[in-house]
């Protein structure tokens, strides 16, 4: 996490310093070089540690459960600030590419600084405790904490390799720590049905948000307002940081993730079939209300997923009685590469079957009907798909079989 930051630093400032001598396809390899360095590279490489932190620090699903959320209402409120004052800022800084490089500079110190507060902030359990806990398998009742006892972090995420404890044979004798590769790694992760159902409605969601930012053309060409899309952002980050504030309440007193979960999506389901029934009622502020009620549904498993996804590591363990815990929490940045580039494509794609124009004022009636599509339907088809997968993804009920069993 610590080192993987400083690759994302100077990158991000590499994106916005191309050299202005270089020939034109030297300019096109500079970018593309230094944004998939940081994409693919340094930022999946911090990302997918700062993530496996979550399982490293504490054995309790209540203290993971409220990290996430925390996490997730910091990284809301950020992007609404980012969204915010970005513009102005490039602009008072000088504006053009000038501009653009100081404001990546500044982002770049700034998170370089957050992050590594963030690493000396936090100390990783000793292996022993957290096989201890996992070897314990306990299930604690009440409002206390859901579940404790989950699997081990290994240390090997980022390079690739996993570590098998102690595991007692049957006929009582302990078979001795073992490592593998990435290969039997990624085939523990495909044999686990949960972690394939995250990273589904992690895809799902990245296309959602795809879809979502073409608010932008909704707004321009259908509401006839660009000005309303800032204002619908409003109305979606704030909702999911109010939601992020509650959820370890809610998990609390649910007494587990599942059934928060799908009631909360079901939620959010209804609230963007509700956008659908007010847009084309031409009221927007109907339209703003029911979108805050489908981001406030949305809410309880962002802050809860990386819970979630420990709960799919400890599965893993129980089932194959080795250690993934780094690699599977690839689901989340294999969702935003896959999700997002997936997402973005389709919509490009999409708006040129409809004929769009970005030079004209007013766009045809394709283009029209083909945005209601875009912003409307299919998030709301999306989100009736999550609800779907989350409703089959009750890891922690089998968790507690498995370990009933052993």
């Amino acid at each position: 996490m610590f080192y993987g930051y400083f690759g994302c630093a100077l990158t991000l400032i590499g994106i916005f310093a191309i050299p202005v001598n270089l020939g034109e396809t030297a300019q096109y390899a500079w970018f593309f070089i230094t944004y998939t360095l940081l994409n693919a590279v340094f930022y999946t490489a911090n990302n997918i540690a700062y993530s496996a932190l979550t399982s490293l620090v504490t054995k309790s699903s209540k203290e993971r459960v409220q990290m996430g959320s925390f996490r997730f209402m910091f990284a809301f409120a950020t992007s609404l600030l980012i969204q915010s004052i970005t513009l102005q800022a490039v602009s008072m800084l000088g504006g053009g590419a000038n501009g653009w490089r100081t404001i990546a500079i500044i982002y770049a110190v700034i998170g370089l600084m957050i992050n590594s507060l963030s690493v000396f902030s936090v100390k990783e359990l000793p292996e022993e405790e957290l096989a201890e806990g996992n070897a314990k398998a306990e299930i604690e009742s009440g409002e206390e904490d859901e579940r404790a006892g989950t699997a081990a972090m290994d240390k090997a995420g980022s390079t690739a390799t996993a570590a098998v404890g102690a595991v007692t044979a049957g006929d009582g004798s302990t078979t001795q720590e073992k490592e593998y590769g990435l290969v039997e790694a990624m085939k523990l992760l495909v044999a686990n049905k949960y972690y394939l159902m995250i990273c589904g409605a992690y895809i799902l969601q990245q296309i959602y948000t795809a879809m979502l930012n073409m608010g932008v053309y909704f707004m321009t060409y259908v509401l006839l307002n660009e000005n309303l899309y800032g204002v619908f952002s409003w109305f979606i980050n704030i909702p999911l940081i109010v939601a992020l504030v509650f959820t370890p309440m809610l998990v609390a007193k649910w007494k587990g993730m599942y059934k928060l979960n799908v009631a909360s999506y079901t939620i959010a389901t209804v609230g963007r079939a509700l956008v659908i029934l007010a847009a084309y009622l031409g009221s927007v502020p109907l339209m703003l209300l029911f979108t805050a009620v489908a981001a406030f549904g949305q809410g309880p498993w962002q802050g809860d997923m990386n819970a979630v996804i420990a709960s799919c590591s400890e599965y893993t363990w129980l089932t194959k009685h080795k250690r993934v815990d780094g690699t599977m929490y690839s689901c989340t940045s294999l969702g935003i590469k896959l999700g997002g580039g997936i997402g973005t494509a389709v919509a490009g794609w999409l708006l040129a079957v409809s004929g769009f124009d970005g030079k004209a004022v007013v766009q045809a009636p394709s283009t029209i009907n083909m945005l209601y599509v875009m912003y409307l339907w299919i998030p709301f088809a999306i989100n009736l798909l999550i609800t779907l997968i989350l409703s089959r993804l009750n890891v922690e009920k089998a968790n507690q079989e498995l370990q009933g069993n052993v």
